[in-house]
């Protein structure tokens, strides 16, 4: 029994009531929001016909992102972070129910498309990092390695059922029920950020202009040579290993010879192993050393992007996208808690600033419109072999010069 209790992947949803309420709300409205994101993207498909024009709408969603996250930092380590979640999900919310109209109503355009991402990376600017900041006052910071897990796990669930939820109603009611369905599933996380209770929150002291406290936390991240390290490394990552998701609707219409179906079922293999390798990191508990974990996983899947730019038949490409799914997603979570272990909290609303920066920001807006370009020239496939080429050079030579990471 204690064993089973030692790898249990859903203890912290049994200890902490908080966690709970906020994980089951969230999951819930992952689910739309992944609907969303499908149907976003094969509409700017079907609306353009470009690959480049559906990297322009993804990247859209992620400027501000990169524009803002620095000064949203700054905000999140000032405000009370539970309340900026909360406004932050209901104007998501809204976002949401706009271009269900638009779609309704047949106006929707690539320029709606491109304006709405953008008003959803402007309030996802705030909500990402709050939202990772959050955590700790969820969990206390001896469980925060396995609710970041956990957390995954929900993320790679809502992979899993959205897409090929989406894929059904695309298919039997049409593309505006993903975003009808994707606003109605907002309600969930805004009830279980209400019954969240925390103690009084009280203002910090932060002495200084707002650019001067992010200067601050920009030293902090760059004197410190694990959390450098660990920022470079998601960086690189971020930019050159997750635009292919971005690539999926061209990757499977061009490369695969599928269609929304087939593309939605692409998606959800993608996240079953997202998920199996969520549950297993949270299972492995603080049984596992994150150092050389992150080294393995790193190389390895730069390996299997690789491997995946060389498929045409859809048979061979599932096995590869379910092992992708589970080291990205073990990847990501472990540097996630790698960084929120190691910094102190009065720089935790910079550091998931700077982080939310990288992995959202950059990978979109530099990352997708870079590799929506080069599809558009020279092929889908060069866009994700020769990226992932890239990354596995750049993670010999990281690995190398941080040897410090083999002993977190």
């Amino acid at each position: 029994m204690s064993a089973l209790v030692r790898f249990n992947p859903f203890r912290v949803l049994v200890t902490h009531r908080n966690f709970r309420a906020f994980w089951i709300g969230q999951t819930l409205s992952l689910v739309g929001s992944w609907m969303q994101s499908m149907a976003i993207g094969w509409l700017a498909l079907d609306l353009s016909n470009s690959a480049f024009v559906v990297g322009v709408v993804v990247a859209s969603g992620s400027l501000p992102i990169l524009l803002f996250s620095l000064h949203a930092g700054v905000l999140v380590d000032r405000e009370n972070k539970l309340r900026l979640v909360t406004v932050a999900q209901a104007l998501l919310l809204c976002e949401a129910v706009l271009l269900w109209w638009l779609t309704w109503t047949g106006h929707v355009t690539v320029g709606a498309l491109i304006g709405l991402a953008l008003f959803g990376g402007a309030v996802a600017s705030v909500e990402i990092p709050a939202r990772q900041a959050l955590m700790i006052d969820l969990v206390g910071r001896d469980d925060l390695r396995d609710a970041i897990a956990l957390n995954s796990s929900g993320f790679n669930l809502a992979r899993i059922l959205g897409p090929a939820l989406g894929a059904f109603l695309i298919a039997h009611f049409g593309m505006a029920w993903c975003f009808a369905v994707n606003a109605l599933s907002y309600l969930t996380v805004l009830a279980g950020l209400s019954r969240v209770r925390l103690p009084p929150w009280h203002p910090p002291r932060m002495p200084g202009a707002p650019v001067q406290q992010i200067r601050q936390g920009l030293a902090y991240a760059a004197s410190h040579r694990p959390v450098r390290a660990v920022l470079e490394l998601v960086t690189v990552f971020s930019v050159l290993g997750v635009p292919y998701i971005a690539l999926m609707p061209v990757l499977a219409r061009d490369r695969l010879g599928l269609g929304a179906g087939g593309y939605g079922v692409m998606l959800s293999v993608l996240g079953v192993g997202g998920l199996a390798g969520a549950l297993a990191l949270a299972g492995a508990g603080l049984h596992i050393r994150r150092g050389p974990l992150v080294r393995r996983t790193s190389l390895s899947y730069a390996a299997l992007l690789l491997a995946l730019s060389f498929i045409r038949i859809p048979s061979l490409a599932w096995p590869i996208l379910l092992a992708t799914g589970f080291l990205m997603i073990v990847n990501n979570a472990v540097a996630n808690g790698l960084l929120q272990t190691m910094v102190p909290d009065e720089y935790r609303g910079r550091l998931m600033s700077i982080y939310s920066l990288i992995v959202v920001g950059l990978p979109q807006v530099l990352g997708a419109f870079t590799a929506g370009a080069v599809a558009g020239v020279v092929g889908v496939q060069w866009a994700i072999g020769g990226a992932a080429v890239a990354m596995l050079a750049f993670g010999w030579w990281l690995f190398r010069r941080y040897p410090e990471i083999g002993a977190l």
